[in-house]
């Protein structure tokens, strides 16, 4: 409960003041009588209990229009918030067999690009208050978006990645340390980096582990993500007739190497094999890697006013109401 103008609460003090003006007897009188003997005879003998219900009513209505002048609001007052303080670069394979269609999505089959965007897409929603940062690799990397607090441009770099915008390989080192050098720069309290591809480094001049060392010597986290079902994969081509057909192709993840990723900068290897997994990866990304803050912020609050004056507005019809006819009172 809040007041938005307490002062008119001294009206309040006023009112015994003004029902004592109210009782004061007029210094003329409105109707002249020779005697009031025959006045008293008729006039009810509960005149005085009368009179005082409407004072009554009258100080009530007074009452509830001083507290109404006051604005009582009802709202969260001071509503504990949470605030993200963390940067964060997110590293995503755009090399040729993240064509290979072994995700769903709304129940039917994706690629494996597809459902990454598709969920990094909920991870991004999820933070509005990090920085977040995109890189694309296969045979080198590419900052596709630095970090920045504008997601919706961030989303729209994130929808234009395609297979095939970068030359075909994963140099996941250079991936990497591409990531780690846009986060090096950063203030922020927690910075971390979520890495996902679906094969072994064949590119770049940087190995995994050097950038991983580098990551740990900065304090910067770098959570591995494996993506792609165990066994075959259904990867789409074209036969003879220009129909698209898939044949299998075997998914060759170097788990060790991402699990050592992982291990060198204090952060964890996940391993996707659908889109419900891949989810519940980035949900568990997203939890673990909040800095909360608390802080007090005062929302909006309801007026509450109306809540009084038609009440008091009621008691004032009443007040007239009664008076002019079962309280009516005889001068």
């Amino acid at each position: 409960m809040h007041l938005a103008d307490p002062w008119w609460l001294l009206g309040l003090a006023a009112i015994p003041l003004a029902l004592r003006a109210a009782r004061r007897p007029a210094r003329r009188a409105a109707v002249r009588f020779p005697s009031l003997g025959i006045l008293r005879t008729v006039a009810p003998r509960d005149a005085g209990s009368r009179r005082a219900v409407l004072l009554g009513l009258r100080a009530v209505a007074l009452a509830a229009i001083a507290i109404a002048l006051a604005r009582p609001q009802a709202g969260s007052a001071a509503t504990k918030i949470h605030r993200e303080g963390v940067d964060v670069m997110l590293a995503v394979d755009v090399s040729s067999s993240m064509l290979a269609e072994d995700f769903t999505l709304g129940g039917e089959r994706a690629s494996r690009l597809q459902a990454v965007k598709s969920v990094v897409r909920e991870f991004v929603t999820s933070r509005p208050e990090d920085r977040i940062g995109l890189v694309l690799f296969a045979a080198r990397p590419y900052t596709q978006c630095p970090l920045t607090l504008d997601h919706g441009w961030l989303l729209q770099n994130l929808d234009r990645a395609e297979v095939g915008m970068i030359e075909d390989g994963t140099a996941i080192g250079s991936a990497l340390a591409t990531a780690v050098n846009r986060l090096r720069p950063s203030t922020a309290k927690s910075k971390f980096v979520v890495l996902l591809t679906d094969g072994q480094n064949n590119a770049g001049r940087i190995t995994p582990q050097t950038a991983a060392e580098a990551a740990a010597a900065l304090g910067i986290k770098v959570y591995t993500v494996g993506a792609g079902t165990r066994g075959m994969a259904p990867y789409p081509t074209r036969d003879f007739f220009g129909n698209k057909v898939y044949r299998p192709m075997p998914v060759d993840i170097d788990e060790a190497t991402l699990r050592k990723i992982a291990t060198t900068t204090h952060a964890r290897y996940f391993r996707a094999t659908d889109t419900p997994t891949l989810r519940e990866i980035y949900a568990e990304i997203d939890r673990s890697e909040k800095t909360e803050l608390e802080a007090p912020e005062y929302l909006d609050y309801r007026e509450l006013y109306p809540w009084l004056v038609w009440p008091a507005l009621a008691l004032v019809l009443l007040e007239i109401g009664l008076g002019e006819t079962a309280l009516r009172k005889l001068p």
